[in-house]
């Protein structure tokens, strides 16, 4: 494929606005933080950063709960800081999108405020707010963070909807105030020069305007049938992709909820989303290479020619790959990292993954921060489980795992702050950044050398599948662009492999993830050590 906008060359780095870097001691990671990490970032690197919800906020659900989409979060510093941050990063020659919930606001926000204050306030309509029925909510609807999705205002006498948390309520977007009012917001950040936006939740807009129960599957659990993907939602992200592309070369990138590639696919039609994150990859429990290479496969079979799936696999919502793929843990972290940086996509690498943090796990529920942990940990108290069970299943719903501060030195807090961190440091302080920058074996130079070949390469960069395969444990592909092949050869296996696809003679090797050059015997076979990942270019 060849790219005509930034984004489809690009790699995207994850910053978790809080636990990124600290630059005024207090604790929690901030603008002044990330902009002393800058030259860190474009050394790396890679051309662009995807930035968490920075606005004011109660930070029930650390940022997602928007309290005023106009200001910048005291937490994270001020919005000279933020300027001074986009003219920083641009300077460097970093493209900046940055989160922003369309969805809910906080219960906070004052149009909340004044939406619940009585049935006839003008912004009454600016939520869902419903009659219930007997004497229990408007429908059967259980939000994602577990428990009902309705809560009951006992002032006006109705429940109001939260997919989320109860202090996230949902807007109504079939109010044409609504829509105004957040395509204002957007404008504001366009103008302040950010370089798209990562829409969160953006299947969630639009619910089931007859409010019928959901489902249940014969584990009795809910199935979400009517209160996402509902009608209407096309046409809202056609006109939310039609204002924003008033601005040049702005990137929309839609998270949405599904695992279902054939539900995702729908949010990239022309005029919609530029990118969806593909969780139907991104979301594997475990290592599985025929499943890996179904969803490649499909993937590629099924976009357009002009569509492009992105390569993740950890992100603030899960648990670390580097955590969930097994061991050796390192060495499959390179093979994963060669994927999600070779293959044809748009790569994400989420802050940390390249030093290799683990995922943290809370010892005590006061160690916990994540509200979906938390709910998770009071609804399992409630059914009558022991504290010690319901720690287990808050840690597992919990997505405190992958937000613990990044690790840059040996200092006390690891080069984070100089002051207790608002989240617990990984217990593998000495996987940091100055530890492993000199280091040509570490992680961190393999991501280097990783990224610098995709920049020399344009068949990693913007090139398309001549072949994409599968042998045994090895997966293989040879992408082209500009009369310029590459081969890849990926063992998932942790036995040694031998293959016969890739003619030696053919091909210069142009990095290993486990050694330095080859057999030089250039007739033999091609021998894959165990998780090893090969890149080859073509002789001649």
């Amino acid at each position: 494929m060849e790219g005509t906008n930034w984004w489809t060359g690009a790699v995207f780095y994850e910053i978790y606005m809080p636990s990124f870097c600290d630059g005024n001691g207090d604790g929690i990671g901030d603008f002044k933080g990330i902009t002393s990490k800058l030259d860190y970032l474009a050394e790396l690197g890679v051309d662009a950063i995807w930035l968490t919800p920075y606005y004011v906020s109660p930070k029930v659900d650390n940022g997602y709960d928007i309290e005023d989409y106009y200001n910048v979060d005291p937490d994270y510093g001020t919005m000279n800081d933020f300027e001074d941050f986009i003219t920083r990063a641009h300077e460097k020659g970093l493209k900046v999108i940055i989160d922003l919930v369309l969805n809910h606001t906080s219960s906070a926000h004052n149009w909340f405020l004044q939406s619940k204050s009585s049935k006839k306030n003008p912004k009454r309509d600016w939520y869902i707010w419903k009659d219930g029925t007997g004497s229990g909510p408007p429908n059967n609807w259980e939000s994602f963070f577990g428990g009902s999705a309705w809560e009951y205002d006992e002032q006006t006498g109705q429940y109001y909807y939260h997919a989320f948390a109860k202090e996230q309520a949902d807007l109504n977007w079939s109010n044409p105030e609504v829509k105004q009012a957040l395509f204002e917001v957007m404008r504001f950040w366009l103008e302040k020069g950010i370089d798209g936006f990562r829409l969160d939740v953006i299947n969630f807009l639009t619910v089931d305007r007859t409010f019928r129960n959901n489902p249940k599957d014969q584990n009795g659990e809910q199935i979400h049938l009517y209160d996402k993907d509902q009608d209407g939602i096309l046409e809202i992200l056609k006109e939310i992709n039609s204002f924003v592309k008033q601005y040049d070369d702005r990137f929309l990138l839609g998270e949405v909820g599904s695992e279902d590639l054939a539900v995702l696919n729908q949010y990239l039609e022309p005029g919609l989303m530029d990118a969806v994150f593909n969780f139907n990859l991104g979301s594997m429990a475990e290592l599985d290479s025929d499943e890996l290479f179904l969803q490649l496969k499909k993937m590629d079979e099924q976009l357009g020619s002009n569509e492009l799936p992105t390569l993740f696999f950890s992100s603030h919502d899960m648990s670390r790959h580097i955590s969930r793929f097994g061991r050796p843990e390192e060495v499959i972290a390179k093979l994963m990292s060669t994927l999600i940086l070779t293959a044809k996509g748009i790569p994400f690498i989420y802050y940390g993954d390249e030093i290799g943090i683990r995922d943290f796990c809370a010892g005590d529920i006061t160690e916990m921060k994540d509200i979906q942990g938390l709910t998770v940990y009071k609804l399992a108290l409630e059914e009558g489980k022991g504290e010690e069970e319901a720690l287990e299943k808050a840690n597992q719903s919990s997505r405190d795992k992958s937000r613990t501060p990044m690790l840059w030195n040996d200092e006390k807090y690891s080069g984070f702050s100089t002051s207790d961190p608002w989240i617990s440091l990984s217990l593998e302080k000495t996987k940091n950044v100055s530890a492993q920058f000199s280091d040509p074996s570490s992680l961190l130079c393999y991501y280097k050398s990783l990224l610098q070949l995709r920049k020399q390469l344009p068949a990693l960069m913007n090139g398309s599948y001549k072949r994409l395969n599968k042998k045994g444990d090895v997966i293989f592909y040879t992408k082209e662009a500009n009369n310029q092949e590459v081969h890849v050869a990926l063992n998932f296996s942790s036995a040694p492999q031998s293959f016969s696809d890739i003619k030696l003679s053919e091909v210069e090797l142009v990095i290993s993830s486990k050694r330095d050059k080859l057999d030089s015997d250039k007739g033999a076979l091609l021998n894959l050590l165990p998780f090893e990942a090969l890149v080859f270019t073509q002789r001649g």
